[in-house]
């Protein structure tokens, strides 16, 4: 009899899934889920209300990837959460989303694996496991080329009166109840900053042909391969992949970033999920 399985790349802000079993795959999407922010108890209603509706027959075997889930301790709320609204599975293995996309990018090749989505990550993989990470320091102190990166600067330079005329206008138009207080209540009050700051980069979409803003994305990710790509020893010989939201869209002026910096392009998809169903089928 043929085992079902679920696969999940988690971020903060969404959740991709996939259902592969007898009669075929099932892809579907939930709230992000980060135990970094989130306990057991507040992921459980996330997966009773979108992910178990999806669940056609039993689930024999989940991998989940997600963000915020470095280790056993730190994945434990995802595991329990799991553990609890899936009880047909035999086996769970809850790893971070860094493993999930070197196995999604890289199969069972060496490469360097990237994420540019909400946050930003980045792994040498050996075609087996992840050898080594630069490690952000997360939203506040890292997270160079993100979405909420990129929306947190776009946001600071609004406030501050540094964008070009038009584009403040356009900015203060689709945005008319942003202000310094409303921004600051978001970024120190209020749950999921980095959420708050990534939905910018929608604006950021909508007028990317703008040269400011095509500079200010180009600044962002030669940052991101600055601090963490060019200081991994392989980066000149081995294919530099990336997945996420923000690699995907703006991949054009991503690989202008790479070959500036002598480094080879490798795959770039939005979500890591069709290479992970390789891996394991």
């Amino acid at each position: 009899m043929q085992k079902s399985f679920l696969i999940a790349d988690s971020g903060s802000t969404k959740t991709d899934w996939v259902l592969t079993n007898a009669n075929g795959e099932c892809s579907f999407q939930s709230a992000g889920i980060n135990p970094f922010y989130q306990t057991a108890e507040e992921i459980i209603p996330v997966l009773e209300k979108e992910v178990v509706p999806n669940l056609i027959g039993e689930v024999d075997k989940i991998y989940f990837f997600g963000a915020g889930c470095a280790d056993e301790k730190t994945s434990k709320p995802v595991f329990d959460a799991l553990t609890k609204c899936v009880s047909s599975a035999s086996i769970i293995e809850v790893a971070s989303d860094m493993l999930g996309a070197a196995r999604g990018l890289c199969g069972h090749e060496p490469g360097l694996a990237c994420i540019l989505g909400t946050g930003a990550n980045n792994a040498y993989y050996d075609g087996a496991n992840i050898v080594r990470s630069i490690g952000s320091l997360g939203f506040w102190l890292g997270d160079e080329g993100s979405g909420s990166y990129l929306g947190k600067t776009l946001v600071v330079h609004f406030l501050q009166n540094e964008l070009p005329a038009d584009l403040h206008e356009s900015f203060a138009n689709q945005y008319p109840h942003l202000n310094r207080l409303s921004v600051l209540d978001n970024a120190y009050k209020k749950p999921y900053p980095n959420r708050f700051f990534a939905s910018f980069s929608t604006f950021i979409a909508a007028h990317r042909e703008h040269p400011f803003l095509k500079n200010l994305i180009e600044n962002a990710f030669t940052l991101f391969v600055e601090k963490y790509i060019c200081k991994h020893k392989e980066a000149e010989t081995v294919p530099v992949h990336f997945t996420g939201s923000i690699a995907f869209y703006y991949q054009d002026i991503l690989k202008t970033v790479l070959e500036k910096k002598g480094l080879r392009p490798g795959r770039i998809l939005r979500s890591p999920l069709e290479g992970l169903l390789q891996y394991y089928s």
